[in-house]
């Protein structure tokens, strides 16, 4: 009883949580994503205490982007979308296909556009990169994954799937506690994101303004960053050098800007994601690792980045596009893998369509 609340683990922290809200004698438990971090076993164990309280009559409004979650414990089912309330139904009256239609403001078309043909690879060359039962507890189950040189795969499911956390267990920004990652065959363990770079691996992140750009430095310097510390101390680029690069990749992504040295808070969302890029193509990766690349920036951008994934793959580059736009997906991956409540469900081909990608999601 003296040790303290931190040293528990994240289940154990959330029921303490719920015990002081029913303390002072609460008739109504709100619980925002309460199962965010928890693992399976956890969340059953969550799941029987709400199923006692709501027996003894306590009303409880359950927050979830889980679909199966939500029909696990729910009664009635509200759906919001963009802030706006968009309808209530009884969960049993509700299937998973019509729930995620309510979800995105449109019915599931028996057919929707193809992609345009795409970059040939050698599909029978092996794997670059393979992650093989690769997980964390409370925040990705164990996942296969395989990706060739010249292949874009697409990483594919609504949000709170698991595709950001992947992302980091791949680039080692967090650690995997289960399954084994192997680049060229070999079994590799990333400590770090330095571990990954010297692999060959680039990640341009989901958060572009806290993870990504350093607002205050320049174009160049936001360039020159990655390059710069996969050389270390004990090769300094020079300010020519940076320059030089840094213009080379301004004229062919086309980043909009008066000079290498603004600022790269000053420019647009979409030139800051193409300068993001750059950086990561200067460290000439083999894997390129794009989590949300075109999100928050205009169509034009978003045409000229999704062009540039084209060209990057048909020059030989691995490429694993992460995007919550199905349309993006299906349009440049060769293969699609599908998540749902941070696990896979299933692998998709190129060519499939993005109502075929939903329904695998409402049938997992």
């Amino acid at each position: 009883m003296t040790r303290l609340l931190s040293s528990y683990s994240v289940a154990v922290q959330q029921m303490v949580a719920i015990a002081r809200a029913l303390g002072v004698s609460s008739k109504v438990l709100i619980l925002d994503e309460p199962t965010s971090s928890l693992d399976d076993d956890e969340v059953e164990k969550l799941f029987e205490v709400l199923r006692r309280l709501r027996g003894e009559g306590l009303a409880i409004v359950f927050v979830t982007h889980f679909l199966n979650q939500m029909y696990a414990v729910s009664d009635r089912i509200t759906v919001l979308r963009n802030g706006s309330w968009i309808g209530e139904w009884k969960a049993a009256d509700l299937g998973p296909q019509a729930l995620i239609a309510a979800m995105l403001g449109r019915e599931l078309a028996a057919q929707s556009a193809r992609p345009a043909a795409l970059p040939a690879f050698d599909e029978a060359a092996p794997a670059l990169l393979q992650a093989e039962g690769l997980g964390q507890a409370g925040q990705l189950q164990a996942t296969d994954l395989r990706v060739r040189a010249g292949e874009v795969v697409g990483i594919a499911g609504l949000l709170g799937a698991g595709r950001t956390e992947l992302a980091r267990l791949l680039f080692g920004l967090e650690s995997p506690d289960r399954g084994v990652l192997k680049v060229d065959g070999r079994s590799v363990g990333f400590s770090n994101p330095a571990d990954a770079i010297r692999e060959g691996l680039a990640l341009c992140p989901e958060e572009r303004k806290t993870d990504g750009i350093v607002a205050e430095l320049s174009v160049r310097e936001n360039i020159a960053l990655a390059l710069q510390a996969r050389l270390g101390t004990k090769r300094f680029l020079s300010h020519a050098e940076q320059t030089a690069m840094a213009e080379r990749f301004v004229a062919s992504l086309g980043i909009k800007t008066a000079s290498v040295e603004t600022p790269i808070g000053l420019l647009s969302g979409g030139n800051q994601q193409k300068a993001m890029i750059a950086r990561w193509l200067a460290t000439e990766p083999r894997l390129l690792i794009l989590d949300e690349p075109t999100r928050g920036i205009d169509v034009a951008a978003k045409q000229e980045i999704m062009e540039e994934i084209l060209r990057l793959a048909k020059a030989g580059m691995a490429v694993i596009f992460i995007s919550s736009e199905m349309s993006e997906v299906v349009r440049v991956a060769h293969r699609i893998v599908v998540l749902r409540d941070r696990k896979k469900v299933g692998e998709l081909p190129g060519g499939s369509s993005e109502d075929e990608v939903y329904e695998m999601i409402a049938a997992a």
